[in-house]
């Protein structure tokens, strides 16, 4: 199994938007082999005075703040997924283009450790 993870400031106005790409992307991450895909809405996601997500993607009062993953089957599942991604038109930045700044997402890939 392997994990791919995110956090990102959403602007709250663009939820619909938002949910209407991550409906379009979890189509596709099921049809490249994923296992499970999620984003969730945040809705308890205190601040913090040392470090915090709000603090991580640098938050701003008009934004709520995006937790999602996907489940692969293994790791190059994911990167092929990821690569094919790029090349994928239902993702190019002119026809679909992120509701997000980009720039403040938080990502990466993971190996689980512990999970049922």
């Amino acid at each position: 199994m392997y994990i791919n993870g995110w956090v990102v400031p959403v602007p709250t106005a663009k939820k619909a938007e938002f949910q209407r790409w991550a409906e379009i992307a979890s189509a596709y991450f099921k049809e490249q082999g994923a296992v499970q895909a999620v984003d969730a809405w945040g809705d308890a996601v205190p601040d913090g005075v040392v470090t915090s997500l709000p603090m991580a993607v640098k938050l701003q009062s008009d934004e709520t703040v995006v937790f999602g993953w996907i489940v692969w089957p293994d790791k190059a599942t994911s990167e092929r997924a990821m690569q094919a991604m790029r090349e994928d038109a239902r993702f190019s930045p002119e026809t679909n283009p992120m509701p997000v700044d980009g720039q403040r997402i938080i990502y990466g890939g993971f190996t689980p450790l512990v999970g049922f």
